[in-house]
């Protein structure tokens, strides 16, 4: 009988169970039969052949893991007899000849996007406020409350609504029925907006400005200058205490180095020089309601597909993710990079094992060679502190078959797809060249988006195997679902379903050009991702210590 069994390489040693299966069954598979002699969960591994302490484990044709204890043929994979194990790296061995995909129909292919005056196209338009220091969050969080309400951004939130029911009900003496509340959404009324074309206002806060490193105050200033610079953005309230590090002169220096002749408002108003804090808020409001006046005029208009450029990300991942989810996105990026478009993959950590093969993609040798010293740099901070790329695997990801690092870096790699790699770029760095860019950015999710919309993604895919509800204030956020369940258990925040090809029923190249065309939708405005309809706003800057 034969079962639902993929194997990823032909030189792997273990196969994936695309279903559940059970001890004692036989599986065929390549005119050999197996028989299990362990329970196997949809989406774990089980070993092709035995296995001895120290042998290795191959997925995807590379070294994931070894083997701690004898594991027989037919045998789960588990963090109980197998650890993390990689190949060692070095810097660039070989070229990586490319295979470009046929992408004559996305070549006359646009999306209506708002043109800035540098040359970049964005698929959005918001107005960014946002505070040099946290001592400033107050301020922001209060400017928020003034914006908002009165200029028909916000959201009705049901929530507020079933509390304000169930609170008269049992002021009415009524608490036998606060048990059956209705719980129906509301939806946002586009009528009542009075920048029609404005997308919002966006309100950052962080912990960060002062107190740490200088360090991190530069990379604060770098990552602030790039939202501002990012095309998403037509202008930007900035809001400085003044006392600290990150200072107004150095959020200067860096839009100047990312954009000379920034052509955007960008509003800085010092607390300590406006005096009282209704002064400064008073200036706050007057000059970004005017600024909104101006980002209004803005009109979308027709840009060839080579403006777009988008990031790659994933999080709360399974073990389909590698196999659906991330090659979908991969097969994006490679058409982008055949049309002269711009991709990011980002998450070091989650490189971890592949490394050789990205560094025999790279095109020239500095590029190579910049990411082996970010790599291992970063390696090293992880274990100064005890901690490793061994560890990043979440609860989650070990529960639904990413037991080591390397298996979960082998399927993220995935995302950047095959093509060339032009670029190698350290932290709030910006993407500059036609092609797939790497970005030396943490694992975790909201680190890693916070930094691809800093250094310029106008768009950002986000595969998920497991869900997660993550978003950024300024660049649309597609999730892509690995599988089915996913898709259906939790639709209200994924977009895309590429579970279409863990079940047979379409090719990662159909489910990649499906996911093409929802990516132009959404870059034309026509489409709201669920991340944005939800106001997800998720914005984390990395302080240069160790987040794995």
């Amino acid at each position: 009988m034969k079962h639902n069994v993929l194997k990823i390489h032909p030189s792997d040693n273990v196969l994936v169970a695309l279903t559940d299966l059970q001890r004692g069954e036989s599986v065929e598979f390549e005119n050999n039969t197996y028989v299990l002699t362990s329970d196997v969960q949809a989406k774990h591994k089980f070993t092709l052949q035995s296995l001895q302490p120290g042998d290795p484990i191959y997925m995807y044709g590379i070294i994931v893991g070894k083997a701690l204890s004898p594991i027989a043929l037919g045998e789960a994979i588990t963090t109980q007899n197998v650890a993390h194990a990689t190949s060692p790296y070095t810097g660039k061995r070989q070229s990586t000849p490319w295979q470009a995909p046929d992408v004559s129909k996305w070549k006359s292919r646009t999306f209506n996007g708002y043109h800035r005056a540098d040359g970049k196209v964005g698929t959005a338009n918001y107005w960014l406020v946002v505070p040099l220091v946290f001592c400033e969050n107050r301020n922001v969080e209060i400017l928020k409350q003034a914006f908002v309400e009165e200029l028909g951004f916000a959201k009705p939130n049901p929530y507020t609504q079933v509390v304000r029911e169930m609170k008269q009900r049992f002021m009415s003496g009524d608490t036998a029925s606060l048990s059956s509340i209705s719980w129906d959404t509301v939806a946002t009324d586009e009528r009542n907006r009075v920048f029609k074309n404005v997308d919002g206002i966006k309100f950052l806060t962080h912990q960060g400005g002062c107190g740490g490193t200088r360090q991190d105050s530069e990379a604060l200033c770098a990552l602030i200058a790039g939202y501002i610079c990012n095309p998403n953005v037509a202008g930007a309230t900035v809001l400085s205490l003044g006392c600290q590090n990150a200072q107004p002169a150095i959020l200067r220096d860096k839009l100047a180095a990312i954009s000379p002749g920034l052509d955007k408002p960008v509003i800085m108003l010092e607390q300590q020089k406006e005096g009282t804090e209704s002064v400064l808020l008073q200036r706050a409001i007057q000059e970004t309601f005017l600024g909104l006046v101006e980002a209004n005029k803005a009109t979308r208009k027709p840009a060839p597909l080579s403006q777009l450029t988008i990031g790659l990300e994933c999080g709360g991942s399974d073990g389909f993710s590698g196999i659906s989810a991330n090659p979908a996105l991969g097969h994006v990026s490679d058409i982008l990079a055949g049309i002269g478009g711009k991709s990011v993959l980002s998450e070091f950590p989650e490189l971890c094992g592949v490394e050789q093969e990205l560094i025999n993609r790279c095109t020239n040798d500095k590029s190579a060679e910049k990411f082996v010293q970010l790599m291992r740099a970063y390696a090293s901070r992880a274990e100064a502190v005890g901690s490793g790329f061994d560890m990043n695997p979440s609860p989650g990801n070990i529960k639904d078959g990413l037991i080591t690092d390397a298996i979960k870096s082998a399927g993220a790699a995935k995302k950047g797809g095959t093509s060339p790699i032009v670029d190698v770029l350290d932290y709030t760095e910006q993407v500059s060249r036609p092609g797939l860019s790497l970005l030396c950015t943490p694992g975790n999710d909201v680190e890693s988006t916070t930094a691809m919309a800093g250094s310029g993604a106008n768009v950002i895919l986000f595969t998920t195997g497991l869900g997660t509800p993550t978003g950024n204030p300024i660049t649309p956020v597609i999730k892509v679902s690995s599988n089915h369940r996913l898709a259906a258990r939790m639709s209200d925040i994924i977009d895309v379903d590429t579970g279409f090809v863990v079940s047979g029923e379409k090719t990662i190249e159909e489910v990649g050009d499906d996911l093409m065309e929802f990516i132009i939708q959404v870059a034309s405005g026509d489409v709201k991702p669920k991340a944005v309809q939800l106001n997800q706003d998720d914005f984390i800057p990395w302080k240069r210590g160790v987040s794995l």
